[in-house]
């Protein structure tokens, strides 16, 4: 039996830190952590380590220099993790076509890691989970890879991300950080590895599985209160009542919530609800207030498309063969994440009624939103001779449009329909404009 490998072995680097999996969540890690250790960032992707020593972030979160003065070591090759003691494990963890937990790559990453297992070694994951897989899963697959016994040879922890892509305001830096340890030795590492470059603070939650609690409620709470203004949106559209001044008006209240209607799609809000409920199943416990607002922000791809076709419908406009400009395709505005894009849903409901879809996006690689999805993204000056056009994720790039610019897309600018899924416009601009339109 070994010791835990201590902080100053980490501070004066005669242990490496391994940042394992580097997208939204690990290369920002990685390159914070390597100001103060030395860092060894790993990922399965080749040409994502090709694009990373070159100064290349994908993700649009970190710039050449930032990447370059780091001072990390970007590898794919698994040996290089030998030289590390703590480990970082940063994988996604998605769902699958049945909405099924898909824990492919937090499996893999801990058998990468624990091939490279050395006695003393802590390893943390920071992925999503449901309570209780990072004891009950990660932690054998770890034993079995190293031949090592966890708690004696090495120790688990917990440090759920809290990463908000595109998000210059909220970073790693300035969001508090949990962290949960198997003891009070691996939690007291933790506070103090990660304490080092998040200057908003250190949360030590008492064990593993609250942490891993924390985080899987963290979204499902935002989950549901979009699907209830989802739902408001609904009923609203019924009433004849403009839901985004419902909503202004009720904000005057100072406890109201400033939550807005949507598509809810993304690596978080739109999955990790799945991972909770699994787990409730697993126990013999059905949630019905998780699932039901899950069923409403899955539903919305669909309703936008409907009202699209019924004010098609209402303005006298071919349905069969009408082409349809839609903008943005990502999950959010201002990244270029394609994982769980919802608008994916949006497009498909109008192919479904027949509709020409040309979808542009300002920052998605269109190489991967072809494989990704399905969809061939086209430059914005194919978007002329159009019926109608759907603004769904609202980039920076699309800001500058004016509404006079838009008017001229159309095939009768006199039948010019905006369908602004966020909101963007004001409603007196649009129909000073002469358009007929329709929000969420």
């Amino acid at each position: 039996m070994q010791g835990m490998v201590g902080f100053e072995d980490l501070s004066a680097k005669r242990a490496a830190v391994a940042v394992v999996g580097l997208g939204y969540v690990g290369l920002p890690l990685a390159v914070a952590l390597a100001g103060h250790f030395r860092v060894i960032g790993f990922d399965v992707s080749a040409k994502r380590i090709r694009d990373l020593d070159s100064g290349l972030d994908r993700t649009g979160e970190l710039s050449a220099t930032d990447i370059s003065a780091s001072g990390a070591r970007f590898t794919d090759d698994p040996a290089e993790l030998g030289q590390a003691r703590l480990f970082l494990v940063a994988v996604p963890t998605p769902i699958d076509a049945h909405r099924i937990p898909d824990l492919r790559p937090v499996i893999g990453a801990s058998r990468t890691v624990g091939a490279a297992l050395k006695p003393g070694s802590v390893v943390v994951y920071e992925s999503t989970v449901y309570p209780g897989l990072t004891e009950e899963l990660c932690g054998p697959l770890l034993e079995e890879a190293s031949g090592l016994v966890c708690g004696r040879d090495f120790w688990l922890g917990y440090s759920p991300e809290r990463v908000n892509p595109g998000d210059r305001e909220h970073r790693l830096e300035t969001i508090v950080k949990v962290v949960a340890g198997q003891n009070p030795a691996c939690a007291e590492l933790l506070s103090q590895v990660y304490g080092r470059v998040v200057r908003a603070g250190v949360y030590r939650a008492p064990d593993i599985r609250t942490a891993e609690a924390a985080k899987v409620i963290e979204n499902t709470q935002r989950d549901l209160n979009i699907a209830l203004m989802n739902e408001l949106a609904m009923i609203f559209e019924r009433m004849g009542i403009d839901t985004l001044e419902v909503l202004e008006a009720a904000g005057t209240k100072w406890n109201f919530l400033p939550f807005r209607p949507g598509l809810v799609g993304g690596h978080c809000i739109g999955v990790d609800p799945y991972y909770l409920t699994f787990k409730a199943e697993a126990l013999g416990h059905h949630p019905q207030v998780i699932l039901a607002g899950r069923k409403i922000n899955d539903y919305m791809g669909k309703y936008i498309a409907e009202a699209t076709i019924k004010r098609l419908i209402k303005a006298g406009l071919r349905i069969k063969g009408a082409r349809v400009g839609v903008l943005g395709l990502t999950f959010k505005e201002n990244v270029s994440d394609l994982r769980n894009t919802r608008v994916v849903d949006l497009v498909r409901e109008l192919e479904e009624y027949g509709v020409r879809v040309l979808v542009q996006d300002a920052k998605a690689d269109p190489a991967e939103a072809e494989a990704e999805c399905g969809i061939r993204l086209c430059g914005l000056d194919r978007l002329r001779d159009l019926e109608a056009i759907v603004l769904a994720v609202v980039h920076d790039e699309y800001k500058s449009i004016g509404l006079a610019e838009l008017k001229t897309w159309f095939r009768d600018p006199a039948k010019a329909l905006l369908i602004d899924v966020k909101g963007f416009f004001r409603p007196r601009d649009l129909a000073a404009a002469g358009f007929a339109f329709w929000r969420l």
